[in-house]
């Protein structure tokens, strides 16, 4: 039976292909130019081949020879210091197996870098965190242009590496592609524990021998941490959007799964590369449908923040203009059905013991919040990420998943959500625009009415804190923390100075154009704030003791400064050059011509944002098939 899709959910997706027609048609033209009926390797000069396969086995060399087989580019961010990406030492040989028995070869065809927000919190090193997700795109692209590859698997997992990789996927969007994950860790010291050893750590109540000790026992064992950050929450859009197999997300590195849903991968992505059908590559499956989606799920799970910024990015890589307006409204229908720290007690291994991503999606697709017809790598509509793995007989067979959660704290249906809408927020007033984490605040804390303190680093803040300065009633600004002043760093100290002070009953928020992540939890933080304080942004002209007042239920985010007064201020400039050392001299040419917070600060931002600025009647507007089976929809609503 079908589901009528939800009326919000469609109007915005009418919108956003609408906006997107003449982009999105020039991005779909290149991918149409560069597919080639046969394999693009045999095109190549005999010594530029014989270069790619040099160092193939005799069997490999003899099937690229031969041109029938398909080659599979991997793709990896293997390391290991990141617990996320050990696992993947050994996935390129299983690939590699796997891709033979499939009648396919593969290769690595590059690595990418693979940084860890956790190792970098409040060091120099953060600073190049951001644009580390540019640079994987960049480094993507280079592994795939050597152009021996019919299709490819991408392996990643964390925070800026998934979104790079996706993006530099994109820049080949012509190519099938399949996402790889390697599976959270086992659960350790709860999370709530490991905060609360946190938190007496910052008051000088528990020693840093007791902090490790925590530390150590929450992050114990190769896997992605288990509190859902911004890794889980990439690998939830991976699967609801279509990009990896059904059910592959959470599965643990050491369970019996593992190895052969990384086989099944590789099967499918083989399937895809000899096929070579239409609408199966990856710059078509990621069309404005699984944006949506993806936008959809965020809410759904309370996700992380950061993807205000990835989200649009990758959206951008596929000629699709999505902006924070469509995060806002979806927000009003979608409601929060996921408790997962920080926004709740459970870990993903909860959720995924509680049904996973199988039951979620089922719950938004009968609810008709998800388009149920977008593609996806596994065959089939977004229907078939209802079904879950099981081992029989050494292969995983999917089987429809249980329709409801086993689990009601941690996994809930529409019918009973733990809020009616998503739990993300779009802020708007005369400070400029922002956005806010709700998912994990209590209801009487999502406004505050206070004085600002400002402060241009974290590391201010903490010592304001130490001295005893901050025993009241305040909004903390720390500015030029945004992409152009010095990369748009996350700013977790702040999580336990802010948390330590509002538990002492005291009423604080955070104001920043940094970036908290989906770490962000307990108190409220307006972040993202654009335009940033090193473009002259509004918050660059905020002074100590302005009362700020920030309303997640209305959207406002204001200063209630008289208006001559506040045209009379000039701007603040940054204090400090952004720093030296640890790699961040090498990023001046990112921070001159990064685009803002709200075009996904990305340093790809321009050519989108100069196809979106021409005049209409200087765009061609080809045909669109989301588009124009929107066309009434979007009509109607121009018209009001």
């Amino acid at each position: 039976m079908s589901v009528q899709l939800n009326s919000t959910v469609e109007s915005v997706t009418a919108r956003i292909a609408e906006r997107s027609r003449a982009a999105r048609a020039a991005y779909l033209a290149r991918l149409a130019r560069a597919r080639d009926a046969a394999p693009r390797r045999m095109r190549l000069p005999c010594g530029n081949f014989a270069h790619g396969f040099a160092a193939c086995t005799t069997h490999d060399k003899a099937a690229l020879v031969a041109s029938a087989a398909p080659n599979l580019a991997i793709v990896t961010a293997y390391n290991d210091m990141l617990s996320a990406h050990a696992p993947y030492a050994r996935y390129p040989q299983i690939i590699r197996e796997a891709a033979r028995a499939a009648g396919a070869t593969a290769q690595v065809a590059g690595g990418v870098p693979a940084m860890c927000d956790g190792i970098t919190q409040g060091r120099a090193g953060m600073e190049l965190s951001l644009f580390s997700r540019d640079v994987i795109a960049l480094s993507t692209a280079i592994a795939l242009s050597h152009d021996m590859f019919d299709g490819a698997l991408f392996l990643g997992i964390c925070d800026k590496i998934v979104p790079g990789l996706l993006i530099g996927a994109l820049s080949f969007g012509h190519l099938p592609a399949v996402f790889v994950p390697a599976g959270p860790m086992p659960s350790g010291l709860p999370n709530e524990e490991k905060s609360r050893v946190r938190q007496r750590h910052a008051e000088g109540l528990a020693s840093r021998d007791e902090l490790l000790a925590a530390e150590s026992a929450s992050y114990h064992s190769p896997g992605t941490c288990t509190f859902y950050g911004t890794a889980n929450s990439n690998q939830m859009l991976m699967e609801i959007m279509g990009l990896q197999l059904p059910g592959a997300s959470f599965v643990n590195p050491d369970h019996e799964l593992r190895d052969p849903l990384t086989i099944a991968a590789t099967q499918r992505a083989s399937a895809l590369a000899r096929a070579r059908e239409p609408g199966t590559a990856v710059g078509e499956l990621v069309d404005e449908r699984a944006v949506v989606n993806g936008v959809v799920g965020l809410h759904a799970t309370g996700g992380s923040t950061n993807h205000l910024l990835h989200l649009v990015a990758v959206a951008r890589a596929a000629g699709i203009d999505l902006q924070w307006e469509d995060f806002a409204e979806l927000a009003t229908v979608v409601p929060l059905l996921a408790r997962i720290y920080p926004n709740g007690s459970a870990d993903v291994n909860q959720f995924q013991d509680a049904g996973g991503m199988a039951v979620l999606i089922g719950a938004l697709l009968d609810a008709g919040l998800l388009h149920a017809q977008a593609r996806t790598v596994a065959g089939g509509p977004l229907a078939v990420y209802r079904n879950v793995p099981h081992l029989e007989s050494g292969r995983p067979i999917w089987r429809e998943a249980p329709a409801c959660s086993t689990d009601e704290s941690v996994l809930r249906s529409v019918r009973a959500p733990f809020q009616a809408d998503g739990g993300l927020r779009l802020l708007s007033g005369n400070l400029g625009r922002a956005v806010i984490k709700v998912s994990a605040l209590a209801r009487e804390r999502w406004s505050i009415r206070a004085p600002a303190v400002v402060f241009e680093s974290q590391e201010e803040v903490a010592a304001a804190f130490a001295r005893g300065d901050l025993s009241r009633d305040f909004v903390a600004v720390v500015r030029f923390q945004g992409p152009r002043a010095n990369g748009m760093p996350e700013l977790h100290k702040l999580s336990t100075v802010l948390g330590v002070l509002q538990d002492r009953g005291h009423r604080v928020a955070l104001l920043t154009d940094g970036r908290m992540s989906g770490a962000s939890g307990k108190v409220p933080a307006a972040i993202h704030v654009t335009p940033e304080a090193a473009a002259a942004g509004a918050i660059a002209r905020l002074r100590d003791g302005d009362p700020i007042c920030i309303d997640a239920g209305s959207g406002a985010l204001d200063v209630l400064v008289d208006a001559q007064e506040w045209a009379r201020r000039s701007p603040a400039e940054l204090s400090h050059e952004a720093g030296e050392g640890m790699g961040r001299e090498l990023f001046e040419v990112f921070r001159r011509s990064v685009g803002a917070a709200d075009e996904g600060a990305s340093i790809f931002a321009a050519p989108v944002r100069q196809i979106l600025a021409e005049p209409a009647s200087a765009q061609r507007m080809p045909a669109h098939p989301i588009a124009d089976s929107f066309a009434p929809m979007a009509r109607e609503r121009a018209s009001t």
